[in-house]
């Protein structure tokens, strides 16, 4: 069994991060509401600003996904654009990257 590079341990455990925040995301939106409006006005917005974080969240979710059958592939931490390198640095940074800085833009 191949052991696990530092990368795709860190892709693992914010991948549960995730999935973890979505699952207490959608357990605050199924909430039942207060009965006074001006409650709800303010959870309204306070729903708009979850439903945000969990679109961000699986947007992300689903970019690590990615990295991982780049990892199961071989081909982890090659851009998927240019086919070049991806900096360690950059990998650091953004262990989910799929392009290189360059191809960033």
């Amino acid at each position: 069994m191949n052991a696990m590079n530092p990368h795709q341990a860190r892709l693992l455990a914010r991948q549960h991060e995730l999935m973890q925040r979505l699952g207490k995301i959608e357990t605050d939106l199924d909430t039942t509401r207060n009965p006074d409006s001006e409650e709800r006005a303010t959870e309204r917005e306070n729903d708009e600003v979850l439903e945000e974080l969990g679109l961000q969240g699986q947007m992300e979710l689903k970019a690590i996904e990615a990295a991982l059958k780049r990892v199961a592939d071989g081909t982890y931490g090659t851009c998927v654009r240019c086919g070049g390198p991806i900096s360690e640095e950059r990998l650091t940074a953004v262990p989910h990257a799929a392009l290189c800085r360059e191809c960033m833009g």
